[in-house]
């Protein structure tokens, strides 16, 4: 392969890489932040959750209130996507914990 067609390729490479590192960068700092919620959100479904469930079942929540918490699977579907975050940050990066 000449020259120019080698370095061609690699600055394609390197600029495609450079913006996947960037965006990868700029969403596990966004995740980082998310980590607190997350922990937050993990409590509040395995304590108070049922109980502001049946108070909506009940009808004690205002009509207007914004529900989607209480759903069955929001919360635990975040849970379970935050689980499968963690194993993936695993099998790229073994070696850290």
């Amino acid at each position: 392969m000449p020259s120019i067609e080698r370095i061609e390729k690699n600055e394609r490479l390197l600029d495609e890489a450079e913006a996947a590192v960037s965006a990868l960068a700029e969403a596990l700092a966004g995740y980082a932040e998310a980590r607190e919620k997350i922990e937050a959100l993990r409590e509040y479904y395995n304590t108070d959750w049922t109980a502001d469930v049946k108070d909506d079942e009940n009808g004690l929540l205002p009509p207007d209130l914004k529900r989607g918490v209480l759903s069955e699977d929001a919360i635990f579907d975040l849970l379970t996507a935050d689980a499968a975050v963690k194993e993936t940050v695993a099998e790229l990066f073994p070696q850290t914990k």
